[in-house]
Formats: structure tokens, sequence, C-alpha cells
């Protein structure tokens, strides 16, 4: 029996949705998903753990896997420069494994054009009043950066036709539930199943 290529779900959001409490959720929920583990040149914030949360490497390392072509997709945020392993991703989706990324709109539009069949999901605040105090009181950021990410989160949003499912973060159990959904829609179309259950479709036709 054939077993079909793994599952790419690209979740990306204006900063401060729920984006990262969300994604925390879903790898929680038994769906075996694996997380891609961005390398980044940021600091890591408190509690963040390197290998785990992200690769926190230096600008010089980053720049030299660019030039190796190790990258899927790279970003320049805020200063901060983003990238996802390209030998990984390539091992886990040959292999069968469902990956999720995380990543800003224009990470996911690179890796749209790499992997065409990529399941993209987009994640909205409720209201933009509501953007503005989550990120407040996360306080993660200075006030000059909150303003910078609030005028970003309309950019960002310019893009949600890119995607393929929309979920509003609004409850977040609600929004939860609905990411869990999206998963198991995309292994239950006809073209997974038709691999999956080869055998028994020939039993019976």
């Amino acid at each position: 029996m054939n077993k079909p290529l793994g599952c790419l779900f690209i979740i990306s959001a204006p900063s401060g949705a729920g984006k990262t409490s969300l994604v925390k959720a879903l790898l929680e929920s038994n769906l075996n998903l694996n997380l891609s583990i961005s390398h980044t040149t940021r600091m890591p914030r408190s509690g963040e753990i390197d290998g785990r949360d992200y690769h926190f490497i230096s600008i010089e390392t980053f720049k030299q896997m660019i030039c190796n072509n190790q990258f899927l997709e790279s970003a320049e945020v805020y200063g901060n420069f983003y990238g996802t392993s390209r030998h990984w991703i390539d091992a886990a989706i040959a292999s069968g494994k469902d990956i999720l990324l995380e990543i800003d709109c224009q990470g996911a539009k690179q890796i749209k054009k790499i992997f065409s069949e990529s399941i993209g999901i987009f994640i909205l605040p409720p209201s933009i009043d509501a953007l503005a105090a989550r990120l407040k009181t996360r306080a993660q950021d200075d006030p000059d950066i909150i303003q910078k990410r609030l005028a970003a989160a309309r950019e960002e949003v310019s893009h949600i036709v890119e995607f393929d499912y929309i979920i509003v973060n609004n409850q977040f159990n609600d929004a939860l539930n609905e990411l869990i959904c999206v998963v198991h829609a995309e292994h239950l179309k006809k073209q997974r199943q038709l691999i999956k259950h080869q055998s028994l479709i020939s039993q019976l036709s």
C-alpha cells in the first residue's frame, strides 16, 4: 500500500492574533503534527529554549546558510532574520509526516511557490482594538514596536486571499476546534484517501 506524502500546514497571522498559543495547543491535540523549528538571529525571549522554540544563530551563520541554499524560505522581520530548513521539510514530507509551519505572509508566499499543495491558514483577531490590547498585555515589545506591529497588521491582512482557510480567534477554544477540523478535513480529501485506501478500493471495485 502506498503511503501519502505528509501535509504541510502553514499558519500565519498579524502579530498578537494568538497564533503561537493556538499552534502550541494544536500540537498538544494528538494529531501527530510536527512543528518546523525556524532559525532566527534575534535574541531569545524569556522562557524560550534553543532548539525547542527556535534555532538561535548569529547573523554570520544565517547569511552562510543562505549562501548554501539551506533555507526553504527566509525573511527579515523587524530587523531580525528568520528561515525554514529546506532539508528538514523535504525529508519530513517525504516520510509522510505532517508539518506545521508558523511563519509570516512573506514566508508563506515563498513556500507556496515550492509546495503548491501546502495548506495555508490565516488567523484573524476579532478586532483591531483586541489586537492592540493583546500586544500591550503580553509586554514583550517597546511601545514603538507595538505601533509598528499594528501598522504591519493591515499589510499582513492584505494577503489573506492567498490562504485556504480563515479562522477568527475570538474565543480560543472555538478557534482551536476549527484548526483541528481543518487538519481532519485535509486528510479526508479524495487524493489522499485514494492512496491510503488503494487496496480496499481495489477489492471493492
